[in-house]
């Protein structure tokens, strides 16, 4: 082989790994890969849809699948944030935590139902079939047996209820399972003797959000000074990283905190971190 040729071997394989790689890598950092709990994607999403307005050099992509698999999505690398809707466990506690906002689970009955308020001692006792029948409950119109809704082992919500409502106690296995928020809503409202919780900024028209303990679902409620009038069944919606978050994925973090992702997360029915 020719010398004059051998040199210009040797100087296209030096462009290609010091002048594309640099490129390569840098269109790799600007991509942020987000999987997780399916209560946080909706916000997620419309999040990253605001922030990918602004900033066209940046694509976020969101998946669900639950905020187990957003812990184990974060623990390994698959995804760059994981997204979860309840605590973390100690075995978890590596993991870097951003509050993305806070979010109400609510009690939801049918709307010809005439209960109003529930004790959460009582909604205890209901999902753990220690409470069977709607006559129990005060207030309610219903008198047959209530059909007592839960979400799937594994889901946030789920995970979230068991710890501030239903404590040591747990979720008979009599409960219907069912493994999203929608399935939830709509068997509520087409079934008087329904009970389920779903998350607040799922809450529509066609199901009727419970008070507890006397506090209703109600967003100045969520945040109030007194303790009293404040309404307690509040989770937090997480974000997790393996390490400490940066490059793109801070940027969008530091987004979330501006004053306009502050407003989307209000406007989605959500309580933002001030």
């Amino acid at each position: 082989m020719r010398p004059a040729l051998i040199r210009i071997i040797i100087l296209i394989s030096f462009f290609t790994c010091y002048a594309i790689s640099p490129v390569s890598s840098f269109a790799q950092s600007r991509k942020v890969m987000i999987a997780g709990s399916t209560s946080v994607q909706p916000i997620a999403e419309k999040l990253a849809e605001h922030f990918m307005q602004k900033r066209p050099d940046i694509k976020i992509e969101v998946q669900g699948g639950g905020s187990s698999a957003g812990v184990q999505a974060a623990l390994s690398g698959a995804a760059d944030i994981g997204m979860s809707s309840r605590e973390l466990k100690e075995s978890e506690a590596a993991l870097k935590k951003f509050v993305v906002a806070y979010d109400a689970i609510v009690l939801i009955a049918n709307k010809n139902n005439a209960v109003e308020d529930v004790a959460r001692q009582d909604i205890k006792k209901i999902f753990a079939f220690e409470i069977t029948s709607w006559k129990n409950i005060k207030g309610s119109s219903a008198a047959g047996t209530i059909t007592v809704l839960t979400r799937e082992d594994g889901s946030g919500t789920r995970g979230a209820f068991e710890e501030l409502v239903m404590g040591t106690a747990e979720i008979a296995a009599r409960a219907l399972v069912q493994d999203s928020t929608g399935s939830i809503r709509e068997i509520v409202s087409n079934d008087i003797d329904a009970l389920g919780y779903i998350s607040f900024g799922s809450l529509n028209d066609k199901v009727k959000a419970l008070s507890v303990d006397g506090v209703k679902p109600l967003m100045q409620n969520f945040i109030a000074g007194d303790a009293a009038s404040r309404y307690k069944v509040i989770r937090p919606f997480l974000f997790l990283t393996r390490e400490p978050p940066a490059g793109a994925a801070l940027e969008f973090m530091n987004y979330i905190r501006s004053a306009e992702g502050v407003d989307i997360i209000k406007k989605e029915g959500l309580v933002p971190v001030l």
